[in-house]
């Protein structure tokens, strides 16, 4: 497996990809509005390749934590992979290049919304934890978040995610 960053060419595959991982269309959508924005952080758009095709991709884009100040951090959104290739620690590799990436970067924090039992194997809490609130009504333990090296105890406050993220 080779992991590298999405290219051009990539994106009819990288949008198969999310349509197929998640039986619908919203994911590879909102990847396409990402990729518009000024959210957008190229060297965190990552594909997956098994014998050069792409089967996996993960996308890290800045959202805001608004408190006394609007301070950008990291949501992980969407990671996706080809249903064939699932369960085989291909989405697990993908995340852990990223969040190697974001730390190179110094960021320092990641949000992401998910299932736990994946997630905090990476070291993923509960943002309520770090009195992170969630923008919309969601269980506590599905909202979550991953300090990095730079994370300092002012990154608090409310998620709010661009209006690139809207009609998805």
């Amino acid at each position: 497996m080779n992991i590298r960053c999405e290219t051009l060419t990539d994106y009819p595959i990288i949008a198969e990809v999310n349509t197929l991982g998640f039986g619908q269309e919203n994911e590879a959508k909102l990847v396409e509005k990402i990729r518009r924005s000024d959210r957008y952080i190229p060297e965190l758009s990552l594909v997956a390749e098994v014998e050069n095709v792409v089967v996996g991709h993960i996308l890290f884009s800045y959202i805001d934590l608004v408190n006394e100040e609007t301070l950008q951090v990291l949501g992980l959104a969407p990671l996706a992979v080809h249903p064939q290739f699932q369960r085989q620690g291909i989405g697990s590799a993908l995340i852990k290049a990223g969040l190697e990436i974001a730390e190179a970067k110094k960021e320092a924090i990641v949000i992401v919304l998910g299932h736990p039992q994946f997630y905090t194997r990476f070291g993923f809490q509960p943002a309520v934890v770090y009195e992170i609130e969630s923008p919309f009504p969601v269980p506590e333990e599905f909202f979550m978040v991953k300090p990095l090296q730079s994370y300092q105890k002012s990154y608090q406050g409310k998620v709010v995610y661009p209006s690139t993220f809207d009609g998805v």
